[in-house]
């Protein structure tokens, strides 16, 4: 069945739509992919060339899928960096549209508003529109630790302050929260955690940290635990094997220099990572 991706789109590199669809479609799915915008490259090469789409746009788009009459199809609605409060608004439409037609369908929402270290990368009003629009309608939602501590006003400094603002996260809505990259008090200095959470409890994936993090692993990260999730319904499970073929990426992406997440190179770790994670039940 198929997923709607609505996301960024860069024409050199991986980022949003460009990390996300390739592995999808890896994994058996069939993909709608709906650009955001349309740009040479990620903005870590400089100020974008390109166009930012506007919100009336996407809805155009959507207006022309919908006349294929197939969104009751449609299994997830994924959704990356969404650059301005009416680009929100038009996904949730689409979002809306898709459960209108298919009640089970899911709603993946990585809700990308910065990062430890670079702090907010989004307009003044998205921390806010995510908290208080976004996150009510997200079945599934893929913050890092920046982005946790930003939508609930905790710090979490321990596994117990952010055992409590996953709680305080999944109060908002979503039934499934999975913490992307989590460095606090117990982590080893070389080592980096993942975490996920559902009504079940509490798992979680420590890996040894690479030294580097390319743009793009947060948009891959979503959408392998979305496909994982979807053909298991096991928050720990997706989360083992998307971590899993997370790392084997970025191994093969750092053994290319570590530039470009190389997505072509490691393709077949996505369906068969070479090392596979098993996640610790923390609750």
């Amino acid at each position: 069945m198929p997923i709607l991706s609505i996301q960024s789109h860069v024409a050199y590199g991986h980022v949003g739509n460009d990390a996300a669809v390739f592995p999808l479609q890896r994994l058996g799915h069939e993909v709608w992919a709906v650009h955001t915008v349309q740009f040479a490259a990620h903005t870590g090469y400089g100020p974008p060339k390109g166009q930012v789409f506007e919100a009336s746009h996407i809805r155009d788009v959507m207006d022309g899928i919908a006349m294929r009459d197939d969104f009751a199809s449609c299994e997830a609605v994924l959704s990356g960096y969404m650059g301005s409060a009416a680009i929100g608004g038009a996904i949730l439409d689409a979002v809306q549209r898709v459960k209108a037609a298919n009640p089970a369908a899911l709603y993946v929402c990585d809700p990308v508003l910065g990062d430890v270290g670079k702090g907010f990368f989004v307009r003044p009003e998205m921390p806010d529109f995510m908290r208080d629009h976004v996150l009510p309608c997200a079945d599934i939602v893929t913050p890092n630790l920046f982005e946790l501590e930003a939508l609930t006003g905790m710090i979490c400094a321990t596994l117990e302050d952010t055992k409590r603002a996953l709680q305080m996260l999944h109060d908002k809505g979503p039934r499934v929260i999975v913490l992307t990259s989590a460095v606090i008090d117990e982590t080893p200095k070389d080592a980096i955690d993942m975490l996920a959470s559902d009504e079940n409890g509490l798992w979680r994936v420590r890996t040894s940290r690479l030294g580097f993090s390319p743009n793009g692993a947060g948009d891959l990260t979503a959408s392998l635990f979305t496909a994982h999730y979807l053909r298991t319904r096991s928050v720990s499970e997706a989360l083992g094997m998307a971590s899993s073929s997370v790392y084997a990426v970025l191994q093969e992406t750092l053994k290319k220099g570590g530039g470009e997440l190389a997505l072509i190179a490691a393709q077949d770790f996505f369906v068969s990572p070479d090392i596979l994670f098993h996640p610790e039940p923390l609750s």
